[in-house]
């Protein structure tokens, strides 16, 4: 899939309308529709914006991943890095639990 057809995509889910996601990256309503429609394509800059009001990753948008990772799983998994070996072997345990039970 396309660049802007997972924006498109991930717009509609979120039922945002093209000016309101422009108004929140700083781009008029008529150039993120032109992002869309790929007429342009965004700066990088412009991009990483999109996929943080958005709430995806970067990757996903991209086209670098078909995974649809949200900011908040990402986020919580960057956590469960930061804690002790040992208490993230208990976290990895729940998952499996409630995952595979």
């Amino acid at each position: 899939m396309t660049f802007g057809k997972r924006l498109t995509e991930v717009r509609k889910d979120k039922k945002i309308s093209q000016d309101e996601v422009g108004k929140l990256v700083g781009v008029h309503g008529t150039i993120f529709g032109r992002y869309e429609r790929e007429e342009v394509k965004p700066s990088i800059e412009i991009a990483t914006q999109l996929a943080e009001v958005l709430e995806i990753s970067l990757d996903y948008l991209v086209g670098s991943t078909d995974v649809l990772l949200k900011k908040n799983i990402v986020s919580k998994i960057l956590d469960i890095q930061k804690i002790k070996e040992n208490d993230s072997q208990h976290v990895f345990a729940l998952f499996d639990a409630f995952i595979y039970c």
